[in-house]
């Protein structure tokens, strides 16, 4: 199975290289590209940064991975996982594994994750996807660029005694579940901070009405505007992501990027009113245009 292994938090991030190593384990034909800097809160943004017009990707090597083919782009992760569906980093990838990402991207606030938005674009164009995310809240540290995962407090906390091998062997854990899933289906994983052992188990969380974190306005001035991230403050709801997390389960919820809602009544548009578009061309049969003419 070919595996492409992609982030938002950067090439150099931790996360990305424990997922990779966890894939590796299990026998998978793992190609790393992620964004050669941070590119969080860009959602499924297609941004790339060109040289006479040719997008600047850098061969990496990650620790302990020396032979797994790994690339820095500068590009949005949505953008990376783009091009590798069509062969930029060599064979296709059959499945899209995302982070792990450096704080949890749980409720509504997935939209705007970079995280989540290249596992979005993999299912849109016809790949399996799945996003990974370690729980680190520190809402005092996050910034308005986090898109709302909510990020550690780094001078508390290095990132070198984070459990980042607990999200990833939960991931590897739910990739057959992955594979046999519909195909425009990702599933996006948050796992707490703790030991694998120490693991309570893994939940099937309904998204949050909110994230972690929301962004508030701090400070405006003549010239600019400046944002800070805030715990929510929402009580949570049992059984959603957020609450799976803060009783120390993992969260699995299945989401679709795009899908129509059938639920919104749209029947008998061709009745209503138009503009001179729509009464110069209507369906044959329906208009004055297709009248047949009275005998002369």
């Amino acid at each position: 199975m070919r595996v492409l292994i992609t982030n938002d938090d950067g090439i150099a991030a931790p996360g990305i290289r424990w997922l990779a190593e966890a894939a590796v384990e299990r026998g998978l034909d793992v190609v790393v590209a992620a964004p050669a800097a941070e590119a969080s809160g860009t959602s499924a943004g297609m941004t790339a940064v060109e040289d006479n017009g040719r997008v600047v990707v850098e061969p990496r090597v990650l620790e302990n991975l020396p032979d797994v083919q790994s690339y820095g782009v500068a590009g949005s992760p949505g953008f990376i996982t783009l091009i590798a569906i069509h062969g930029a980093f060599g064979p296709p990838p059959t499945v899209v594994l995302s982070g792990v990402n450096r704080g949890a991207n749980a409720g509504r606030a997935i939209l705007h994750s970079g995280t989540v938005g290249a596992a979005f674009t993999a299912a849109a164009n016809g790949c399996r996807a799945m996003a990974v995310s370690l729980d680190v809240l520190s809402a005092t540290a996050a910034t308005a660029g986090s898109g709302g995962a909510a990020v550690a407090e780094a001078d508390l906390v290095s990132d070198d005694s984070r459990h980042w091998s607990t999200a990833a062997r939960v991931a590897l854990d739910m990739l057959p579940r992955l594979t046999s899933a519909p195909l425009e289906c990702v599933l996006n994983v948050n796992s707490p901070d703790i030991p694998y052992e120490q693991l309570r188990g893994v939940r099937r969380g309904s998204l949050s009405g909110f994230g972690q974190v929301q962004m508030t306005v701090a400070e405006t001035g003549h010239g600019y505007i400046q944002t800070a991230l805030e715990e929510s403050g929402q009580p949570v709801e049992p059984g959603t992501d957020v609450a799976w997390l803060a009783q120390g389960y993992a969260s699995v919820s299945a989401v679709r990027a795009i899908a129509e809602a059938y639920d919104v009544d749209l029947s008998e548009l061709e009745r209503s009113a138009g503009g001179p578009a729509d009464r110069n061309d209507q369906t044959p049969g329906t208009g004055a245009s297709d009248a047949v003419p009275a005998p002369e």
